[in-house]
C-alpha cells in the first residue's frame, strides 16, 4: 500500500495523458457533479459535499480541501461504453443494389478517475450482460478494452446509498487498476493507494511518496468501517429475490400507479439498466438511410408493445417489472443482482419513490430510513 499526496494525483493524470489515455472524471456543472473529460485536477471539484434524499440533490461547500466528500451525481460510467446514442449502420442505394455499411468498431484508451465501489460492481454487471454472454455487443466490448480505472473508496456515504447492504461497498473489492481512500480526517488530499493490476502498481510506484504507514492504514480502516455504518438506506438482500418472485399480485403495485410518473428517470440514471430500441431514418430522396441504437426504458408503454397493444399497460405494472427484474429475476439471468445500491433511482425520482421502501412494502425484507 502506498501513500499518495495531492500532487501525486496530478502526476498520475499527467502520466496517463502521456500514455495516450482520454481521461474522464468528475466535474461541476449546473449545480451537480457530472462526468466529463478532464485535463488535470484543476478540472475536478474540491471541498464540496452533496446532500441527497428522495427526489432531492444539493451541493454545499465543506470548507476543507477534500477531493471526494461527495458521492454520486446523475451520470454513470455506462454512458462511455453503452452509448446513449449509437449509430449501427448506414444504407445507400447503388444503382439497383442496397449497400449496407456497418458502423466500424472503435477502440480507445480511456482512464476513469473517481469510480466508486458500487459503480465498479455496476460495470462488472454490464460486462456480464453485454460482453461475456452468448451475444456480445461488439461496440461495448471494444470501448471497454484498455480501460484504466482509478477507484475511490467511499468514506462519506450519501443519504440514498445502500451499497453496504448489497455487498458492493464502501470499499472496492476488485475491478480497478488503482484504488484510493482519502484520509479526509487527516486534512484531506492525502490517499492510501492500492494497486489492482501490474500497470497500476507501476504507476503508483512512479507517483507515490512512499509506503503508507500503520497509522495511515488504521485510519483508512476506521473511515471505511464508519462509512459502512452510516448508509442512508438499508435493504435486506437475503431472500429478497425469492420473496419478490411471488409478489405479482401484491396491492402495492396498484398503489404505485398513482405515484409513478413513468418518466424513466430511474432507468436513465441506473448504472446497470441496458434497455434500448432502434430508430431508422432516411433522407428525403430515399437514397440513404441509417439505423441508430438509443437508450430506452421499460417504463415506456411502447417498450412492451406487441401486436394488439402494450403488455404492461399501467405504470404500476411497469414499476413492478423494473423492480422485480432488478432485484429478483436478474439473478436467474446473470447470476447476480441488477442493483448495486448506488441510490440514484431514489435521488432522481421526481416524486421520491424509494426502491428500498417499496421492497419492504412488498416483501417485508427491507427498510429505508
Amino acid at each position: 500500500m502506498y501513500l499518495l499526496e495531492p500532487d501525486g494525483l496530478e502526476t498520475l493524470l499527467a502520466i496517463l495523458r502521456e500514455k495516450g489515455y482520454r481521461i474522464t472524471g468528475p466535474k461541476l456543472r449546473d449545480g451537480s457533479v457530472v462526468l466529463g473529460t478532464i485535463d488535470s485536477t484543476a478540472s475536478m471539484p474540491r471541498g464540496i459535499r452533496d446532500h441527497q434524499g428522495p427526489g432531492r440533490y444539493r451541493l454545499e461547500e465543506t470548507g476543507d480541501d477534500s477531493w471526494f466528500s461527495y458521492t454520486l451525481g446523475s451520470d454513470s460510467w455506462k454512458k462511455l461504453f453503452f452509448h446513449p446514442n449509437k449509430p449501427l449502420f448506414n444504407a445507400r442505394r447503388d444503382g439497383g443494389l442496397l449497400q449496407i455499411e456497418p458502423e466500424p468498431v472503435r477502440e480507445s484508451l480511456q482512464a476513469l478517475i473517481g469510480v466508486r465501489p458500487c459503480e465498479l460492481q455496476a460495470l462488472a454487471v454490464q460486462d456480464r450482460v453485454l460482453a461475456k454472454g452468448e451475444f456480445v455487443d461488439r461496440h461495448y466490448a471494444a470501448s471497454r478494452k484498455g480501460t484504466f480505472i482509478v477507484a475511490v473508496n467511499c468514506t462519506v456515504p450519501g443519504g440514498t446509498c445502500f451499497c453496504a447492504s448489497m455487498g458492493t461497498g464502501p470499499k472496492a473489492s476488485g475491478g480497478y487498476d488503482i484504488a484510493l481512500t482519502e484520509l479526509a480526517a487527516d486534512g484531506g488530499g492525502r490517499f492510501v493507494a492500492r494497486a489492482g493490476t501490474g500497470l497500476g502498481e507501476r504507476l503508483l510506484a512512479a507517483t507515490a511518496c512512499g509506503k503508507a504507514d500503520k497509522g495511515e492504514i488504521e485510519l483508512e480502516r476506521k473511515l471505511l468501517e464508519a462509512a459502512a455504518g452510516k448508509m442512508g438506506r438499508t435493504i435486506v438482500a437475503d431472500g429478497l429475490a425469492a420473496a419478490l418472485a411471488g409478489s405479482h399480485d401484491h396491492p402495492r403495485w396498484e398503489e404505485l400507479e398513482d405515484r409513478c410518473l413513468a418518466c424513466a428517470n430511474c432507468t436513465m440514471v441506473c448504472p446497470t439498466c441496458y434497455c434500448y430500441t432502434v430508430e431508422d431514418s432516411t433522407d428525403l430522396s430515399g437514397a440513404t438511410a441509417a439505423r441508430t441504437r438509443v437508450w430506452d426504458s421499460c417504463f415506456t408503454a411502447d417498450h412492451s408493445y406487441l401486436h394488439g397493444g402494450s403488455v404492461r399497460e399501467t405504470r404500476g405494472a411497469r414499476y413492478r417489472q423494473w423492480l422485480t427484474h432488478k432485484l429478483s429475476t436478474w439473478h436467474e439471468q446473470f447470476g447476480s443482482s441488477g442493483c448495486t445500491g448506488c441510490g440514484r433511482c431514489i435521488t432522481w425520482c421526481p416524486v421520491g419513490i424509494d426502491i428500498t421502501e417499496e421492497a419492504q412494502a412488498v416483501c417485508g425484507t427491507a427498510g429505508g430510513s
